[in-house]
């Protein structure tokens, strides 16, 4: 029986693009080669498609990341998962894949236009949908849907870059009135929290919209929860008719004086966090709270996979916690240390048959 042929599509224009060359770089190491074929298809920083062609040796190698291939044959997506060359030399050549595993982050990524060109072209893919990857990568929208669906957000309040330096004062003075400081500005449609900042001052506040701006043009203003940082990671199920898997949770401690989980201390920083698995909360809490990322799951429209991320109030009572929804991921990162993969093997499931469930997901999903 002929091999799936998988092409693991990394880089991409967004600001995450070496951690997208980490994530591919695990799943091209751990793919199942005895029902896999792996294929490398590599997006530049301008966004041209190469065939990247990494050699099976990489799998044993001591790279973290899969290399730069700008200089690889340049290619374009056809339908059904043809993939056509463009240079001169190899003009006319053309390479299939019967499915595609994106392993980008941010955004022109997991934000619903790379599913987009997947699903006119008629190619299977892993992870959610179009309308569940938009709603994933902007948090104000995800935070309004989850609010009508009845699920707790933190307050919150929006800004634009268009907004007018009055409307953005008066939009201050409100944050401050009824969320006080400290505050998170973040940058709507970012991920690994990149262009996210904790404020404690006017001067700061009007210091860090100028920098959130600089990554999107809405940035939310988020009032600052002292919170223990939950996540759990959520695989949609193979049997439609029941609700999707949640993993067992995690907590992730920020360390070595970092005052949240930033970018730097999620990837520049080997001491930036200490990760508890499974998080010390109760097993009637852990319960009630893998239902509530159920309904999150469903709420917000995703598929495939998704990694969930609340907050537990630490000034709420132990016999009545608050939990608030902080984000969701609809792809996250799949690196060595990346907590979708660490939750799943902590749960039963190694990573090399998360990789295999989650394709043939996909594989479901294009049947119809």
């Amino acid at each position: 029986m002929s091999k799936i042929k998988v092409g693991i599509i990394y880089g991409g224009r967004s600001t995450e693009h070496e951690v997208s060359l980490r994530s591919a770089a695990s799943v091209f190491k751990r793919l199942d080669r005895s029902r896999f074929e792996a294929k490398t298809i590599y997006i530049d920083k301008s966004g041209v498609w190469h065939w990247a062609e990494i050699p099976e040796s990489f799998i044993s190698s001591s790279d973290a990341s899969l290399p730069i291939m700008s200089n690889a044959p340049e290619v374009v997506l056809l339908s059904k998962g043809v993939f056509s060359f463009q240079d001169q030399k190899n003009f006319g050549r053309k390479e299939k894949v019967d499915v595609v595993m994106p392993m980008l982050h941010g955004q022109n990524c997991e934000d619903g236009t790379l599913q987009g060109l997947f699903e006119s072209m008629e190619i299977a893919y892993t992870g959610s949908g179009v309308l569940g990857s938009s709603i994933g990568m902007d948090k104000e929208v995800s935070k309004r849907l989850a609010a009508h669906a009845g699920i707790p957000i933190v307050p919150y309040r929006v800004a634009h870059s268009w907004d007018s330096a009055e409307k953005i004062q008066s939009t201050l003075a409100d944050a401050e009135k009824n969320l006080g400081y400290p505050m998170f500005v973040k940058a709507a449609r970012e991920g690994s929290s990149v262009g996210v900042y904790k404020v404690k001052t006017r001067e700061e506040f009007l210091l860090k919209i100028k920098e959130a701006f600089q990554y999107d043009t809405k940035v939310l203003i988020e009032k600052g929860i002292e919170a223990r940082e939950i996540e759990f990671a959520i695989l949609q199920n193979a049997d439609r008719s029941k609700l999707p898997l949640v993993s067992i949770p995690a907590e992730i401690i920020p360390s070595g004086g970092h005052e949240f989980y930033s970018y730097e201390a999620k990837y520049l920083d080997d001491n930036g966090a200490i990760v508890k698995v499974p998080a010390d909360i109760s097993a009637s809490f852990t319960q009630k709270l893998t239902q509530l990322v159920q309904e999150i799951f469903i709420a917000l429209e995703l598929e495939g996979y998704a990694r969930i991320d609340l907050f537990l109030d630490k000034n709420s009572s132990a016999e009545k916690p608050v939990f608030y929804l902080n984000e969701v991921n609809t792809l996250p990162g799949f690196t060595s240390i990346s907590m979708f993969p660490k939750l799943w093997e902590a749960s039963g499931t190694p990573y090399t048959d998360l990789l295999t469930k989650l394709i043939d997901l996909a594989l479901l999903r294009s049947r119809g």
